[in-house]
C-alpha cells in the first residue's frame, strides 16, 4: 500500500470512529432523557455540535501521531489542529454560558403578574452572558492569532513599547470599551431592566431586548427606539416600574364653578370600584385649581402597571363625561354674560 493511501485510510477511520462515539454519546443521551420534558434533550441537541467537533480533533490529532506524513505537511496539520482546538473550546465555553443562563432563568417568569423578580434576573444574566460570550470569542481569536509567529512577534513588540499603535487603538475602541463597561455596570446596578415601562428621548414604551451594545425600546405604537447602552449610564431618563410596577393614574377634568364636587367624587369612587382595572389601593377626588371660568378637579386612581393605568385613565373619562352629560349638565364648562340695564334698553 502506498504510504499515501495508508495516511488516508489512518485518517478515515479517525473521523468515521469520531462521528460514530459523538453520534452513540448523542443518542445514549436522548434515551437517558427520554421521560423528562423537552427542555433538557433540546439542551443535549445544542451540545452536540461542539463535542462532535472535539472529538473529531481529537481523533485527528491521534492519526496525526500515527500517520506517515512528510515534517512540513504534519506542521502545517497540527497548527490547523491547534487552531480547531482553540475554536473547540471557545464554542464549548460559550455553549455553556448559554446552558447556564438557561438553567438558571428556568425559575424566572416574565407572563406572570408580579413578575419584578424574575426580570431582574433575567435582565442581569442575560446582559453578563452576553458580555462574557464577547470576552471569551475575544480571548479565542486572540489564542488563535497568537499561533502565527508574525503576529506573536509583533504583539509582544507592541507590549513591549507601549506606543501610539496601543494609544489609537484604544481611542478606536472607545465606543466598543464604553458600551461594554457600562453593560457590566448595568448588569449590577440595574437601572432598568427586562420589560420595564421607561420614557426616554420623550418617547414612552417598554424595554424590550438588552445586548451587549444597545438596547430595544417598544414604543406605545408598536415603533422601536434604538438606544445605546451607555445612555442609561449617562443620561437621566424615566423608569416607571424601577422598583414596583404599581403606577397611580391622573385625570384631570376642567368643570364649571356650579358643578356638585360631592356628587361627582361619589360617582368617581363607583366608577373606579367597579373597574377591574384597579387595584384596591388608591383613590383620590380633589379640586386642585381655581381658574377663571372653570375649577380644576384631579383624580387619582392606582392600577398594578402602566398599561392598566392607562385603561383605567381612559375608562374614568368616559364614564364621568356620560355622568356629567346626564346628570349635572349645567356643571359643563359654560360662558356666561350679564345684560345692564343699559344694555337692554339700547336692545329695546
Amino acid at each position: 500500500m502506498q504510504p499515501w493511501m495508508e495516511t488516508a485510510l489512518v485518517f478515515l477511520l479517525a473521523l468515521a470512529a469520531a462521528w460514530s462515539a459523538g453520534y452513540l454519546l448523542y443518542r445514549l443521551a436522548l434515551r437517558a432523557l427520554e421521560h423528562r420534558d423537552e427542555f433538557w434533550r433540546r439542551l443535549v441537541r445544542r451540545a452536540r455540535a461542539p463535542v462532535q467537533l472535539g472529538l473529531m480533533v481529537m481523533a485527528v490529532s491521534f492519526a496525526a501521531n500515527i500517520a506517515p506524513l512528510p515534517v512540513s505537511e504534519g506542521n502545517v496539520l497540527r497548527h490547523a489542529l491547534l487552531i480547531a482546538f482553540i475554536v473547540c473550546v471557545t464554542w464549548i465555553v460559550t455553549i455553556m454560558l448559554d446552558i447556564w443562563m438557561t438553567l438558571h432563568l428556568r425559575r424566572f417568569r416574565l407572563d406572570v403578574e408580579d413578575n419584578l423578580l424574575a426580570r431582574k434576573h433575567v435582565t442581569q444574566t442575560r446582559v453578563l452572558q452576553r458580555v462574557l460570550i464577547i470576552v471569551v470569542i475575544a480571548i479565542g481569536i486572540s489564542a488563535a492569532l497568537m499561533t502565527f509567529d508574525r503576529v506573536w512577534q509583533y504583539g509582544v513588540s507592541l507590549l513591549a513599547s507601549a506606543g501610539a499603535a496601543g494609544i489609537v487603538l484604544g481611542l478606536a475602541l472607545q465606543p466598543v470599551l464604553r458600551n461594554l463597561l457600562a453593560g457590566i455596570q448595568l448588569a449590577l446596578t440595574q437601572p432598568i431592566r427586562l420589560d420595564d415601562a421607561v420614557i426616554v428621548e420623550g418617547e414612552w414604551g417598554n424595554v424590550e431586548e438588552i445586548t451587549a451594545t444597545y438596547v430595544v425600546i417598544r414604543i406605545w405604537d408598536k415603533r422601536r427606539l434604538i438606544v445605546p447602552l451607555n445612555y442609561f449610564m449617562e443620561q437621566p431618563f424615566q423608569n416607571w416600574t424601577r422598583n414596583d410596577a404599581t403606577l397611580i393614574g391622573t385625570v384631570l377634568i376642567y368643570l364649571d364653578y356650579g358643578v356638585s364636587v360631592s356628587a361627582l367624587r361619589a360617582e368617581a369612587e363607583r366608577i373606579v370600584r367597579a373597574s377591574p382595572l384597579w387595584n384596591r389601593d388608591v383613590f383620590v377626588l380633589q379640586v386642585t385649581d381655581f381658574r377663571e371660568r372653570e375649577v380644576e378637579v384631579r383624580i387619582l386612581a392606582s392600577a398594578t402597571h402602566a398599561g392598566k393605568a392607562f385603561d383605567l385613565r381612559c375608562e374614568i373619562r368616559e364614564k364621568l363625561l356620560d355622568y356629567l352629560q346626564r346628570e349635572q349638565q349645567s356643571a359643563l364648562p359654560q360662558t356666561r354674560a350679564s345684560i345692564t340695564n343699559r344694555a337692554a334698553s339700547a336692545l329695546n
